[in-house]
């Protein structure tokens, strides 16, 4: 498995936390929001789930985000987090670091979910921005500094969904989080705005603050304004063909690493035709892994236009056994 890291030039930095400096050198390159393997009732399948945590590692990704947007956790109930979070931490084993996805409304339960995940194991959480509400900047500031207060020695990521969640937050925002909150280091943008990327990159520099592009089709563009990598549903099913566009990015073939962007970028972009969020288990079942099927009220993509669409772009980049 290949981990690089930047090379900057400069000593790592890390968060100051109450004298203390809190590791974040672990917190880049490319993180997959893994599917939630389920069998019939609903329940995470812990064979099946085990075989996909594995298949992302060896694939070569640098870490595994438990219950993100594609992890459906919108659907699950604490309880099964909590089973399913252990599941995945111990078939990780190490090698590479579980990151726990909060995108509850309320910020009390948001905090149970947060000691929960750093009980069992989680390396680091990320919250999204509550969806449904209109928060006013001070609440939602609030909400995310009260969450990251209640796990203070654990590193916490902003997680930026505009699309889902119907507001984004603000480059001013961030920056203020980032300076104010000692234990939140990063974020993931998912905006699909390079110029916030950059510019929560520019702002937040200065104390070592880990941007991850949330847009598979951006993850060459994100690196090149300073991303630290990104979290990335094609991880689920190319591995290799995402961590690609990092590895060769980082190693310096520019040209290497935007003709893999350009190779991955049809495949993604068919999954858009698809309901959200069933297109990854499409494609890896188009693969021949089981990995279950959505959570109701989704369904798997019939076979149609849709489907073909998909595994013929599949096909064309040779993702198909």
């Amino acid at each position: 498995m290949s981990g690089c890291g930047h090379k900057t030039g400069k000593a790592p930095q890390h968060s100051s936390l109450g004298g203390k400096k809190m590791n974040t050198d672990f917190i880049k390159g490319v993180v997959v929001p893994i599917i939630t393997v389920i069998d019939k009732d609903e329940k995470i399948d812990e064979s099946g789930m085990r075989s996909q945590v594995e298949y992302c590692i060896q694939g070569g990704l640098h870490g595994i985000l438990a219950f993100g947007s594609n992890g459906e956790f919108y659907q699950i109930e604490e309880e099964e987090m909590e089973r399913g979070l252990r599941i995945m931490v111990d078939q990780a084993a190490g090698r590479v670091p579980v990151y726990f996805g909060i995108g509850a409304i309320n910020t009390r339960k948001c905090i149970r979910l947060a000691r929960m995940a750093v009980e069992n194991g989680a390396a680091c959480i990320s919250v999204l921005q509550p969806m449904f509400l209109k928060p006013t900047s001070e609440e939602l500031f609030l909400h995310f500094k009260t969450i990251a207060e209640a796990v203070p020695e654990t590193p916490m990521l902003l997680y930026n969904n505009p699309g889902r969640v119907g507001y984004g937050l603000t480059a001013e925002m961030v920056d203020r989080l980032a300076h104010e909150v000692p234990n939140i280091v990063g974020m993931k943008d998912t905006s699909g705005d390079i110029t916030l990327t950059e510019e929560c990159v520019r702002r937040c520099r200065d104390v070592d603050f880990k941007v991850f592009g949330g847009k598979d089709t951006l993850l060459y563009a994100s690196l090149c304004v300073g991303a630290v990598g990104g979290v990335c549903t094609a991880g689920n099913f190319m591995p290799e063909l995402i961590c690609d566009v990092y590895n060769k990015y980082m190693a310096g073939d520019i040209t290497g690493s935007l003709e893999a962007q350009f190779k991955l970028n049809p495949v993604r972009l068919s999954m858009d035709a698809a309901s959200f969020p069933v297109a990854a288990k499409d494609m890896a079942i188009l693969q021949g892994r089981q990995v279950g099927d959505p959570y109701l009220p989704s369904l798997p993509t019939a076979e149609g236009p849709v489907l073909e669409k998909i595994r013929s772009a599949m096909a064309e980049a040779g993702l198909l056994p």
